[in-house]
């Protein structure tokens, strides 16, 4: 049994129907967004900056957006029981998140902080899609996960630590920990920032690597397609050359025999 399995994230088996494979493929970027605004609404929660209101509401979409994934997948996959139980995680987010039941719990404060097990355990789901996007040595695309993943990481700091102080500053500590620049004017003190902030560093070294690299490969690669583009007009001329002096020597041959 694979780690991904024992973990709940397996997702949909490459061996599944196609269909299945298709609607994965299709609820991916909004259980993305999901995961986002999971992590913007408890930072929102805790600076006291969105209403009870509006909160309860958002919980249940969410709950809701977890329960039409999992209908959804399991309605297409042909083998429901393996899909489901090396799913168990959603299971488990659907009943134990069910936002009808926080209204009651003692530990209501501690229930909210596990959705960020929730984020990590999407990300991590979607980490075959993340790499697979990466690998396309596309510099755009590297630019946004390093702005989303500086952004996250910022807002989540700021609140697991707070000596970080806002989400600017939690920001700007993530982007400068990522660059491996650590200029040391914002640092965490706790256990669990200190914890978080290994997590960064090894993430960061990694994607920026992959941003130098497709940096390079962006400037390089605007020299090769210049050097491409001479060699194809220096073939059109050789070929053109090569045109006119067959007409030449066929004028010429047609004079001989004359």
């Amino acid at each position: 049994m694979k780690v991904i399995h024992l973990l709940g994230i397996a997702g949909v088996a490459e061996h599944e129907r196609v269909s299945a494979r298709h609607w994965a493929q299709r609820l991916e970027w909004p259980m993305v967004a999901v995961a986002l605004w999971i992590v913007l609404q408890w930072y929102l929660e805790e600076t006291g900056a969105l209403s009870h209101a509006v909160a309860r509401i958002a919980d249940w979409l969410v709950w809701l957006a977890f329960l039409l994934e999992t209908v959804i997948l399991t309605a297409q996959v042909k083998d429901k029981r393996a899909y489901l139980f090396g799913n168990w995680l959603n299971l488990l987010i659907i009943t134990a998140g069910f936002p009808w039941f926080w209204q009651f719990a003692p530990l209501i404060g501690m229930l909210r902080s596990v959705r960020l097990v929730i984020v990590l355990a999407l990300l991590l789901r979607m980490s075959k899609s993340a790499r697979k996007l990466l690998a396309q040595h596309r510099l755009g695309t590297t630019l946004i996960v390093a702005f989303f993943t500086m952004l996250l990481s910022g807002i989540i700091m700021s609140r697991v630590d707070p000596s970080i102080g806002d989400a600017w500053d939690g920001m700007w500590w993530a982007w400068v920990t990522m660059a491996t620049v650590g200029y040391g004017d914002v640092v965490p003190h706790t256990g669990a920032g200190r914890l978080f902030a290994s997590l960064v560093v090894l993430f960061g070294v990694v994607l920026i690597s992959l941003l130098t690299a497709n940096l390079a490969a962006f400037f390089i690669g605007s020299d090769v397609e210049k050097i491409e583009h001479e060699e194809r007009e220096s073939d059109r001329l050789l070929q053109d050359i090569a045109a006119r002096l067959e007409r030449v020597e066929r004028m010429l041959e047609a004079q001989r025999r004359d």
